[in-house]
């Protein structure tokens, strides 16, 4: 006897991005403590000053 494969069809009446938006927000309930981890990390990140530079400009004064 031969195994009949089975075929699945789902009808989704939604749009691509509503559809996107809905799983990325089951994924982000899902895994909350890495998000909200990966979210502090980028902050941080961005929050940084600027790295110094080797040799810094000396400002020229300008008499009056």
């Amino acid at each position: 006897m031969s195994k009949q494969k089975l075929n699945f069809r789902f009808h989704n009446p939604n749009t691509t991005e509503a559809t996107a938006d809905y799983i990325l927000k089951m994924f982000i309930e899902a895994d909350l403590e890495k998000v909200e981890q990966a979210m502090k990390a980028a902050a941080e990140v961005t929050a940084a000053p600027p790295p110094c530079p080797a040799e810094p400009e000396i400002a020229e004064s300008h008499s009056a």
